[in-house]
């Protein structure tokens, strides 16, 4: 399911707490999953669920956004949408591409 990741941690326990980077959560030592994994996949499916119910491939969804101004080939999009952890702005973007004005969460 992952990439192969190398990965040089310097650990350090301050107040016997957990210390949080970016996404990641060190704790004691040991690495734990990104914290936020639920959300990402959460978000990966609703931009997926619009892409299908509009039957737009991501090949289509890079000519869309190229339409507007966005420059992203198909291949970074679908590594995007499977790592789930793209930008706010990436996710409205492709949204306002595909036509997108309302979405029911």
């Amino acid at each position: 399911m992952f990439m192969s990741l190398y990965l040089v941690i310097i650990y350090t326990i301050v107040k016997d707490e957990n210390i949080e980077y970016d996404d990641f959560i060190i704790k004691f030592g040991e690495f734990i999953m990104p914290a936020d994994k639920e959300w990402q996949d959460r978000v990966k499916g609703i931009l997926k669920a619009e892409l299908k119910r509009r039957n737009i491939s991501y090949r289509d969804l890079a000519e869309r956004l190229e339409g507007v101004g966005i420059h992203e080939t198909e291949r970074n999009i679908a590594n995007k949408i499977a790592r789930g952890g793209f930008s706010a702005v990436f996710f409205i973007q492709c949204l306002i591409a595909i036509g997108c004005k309302e979405l029911v969460l």
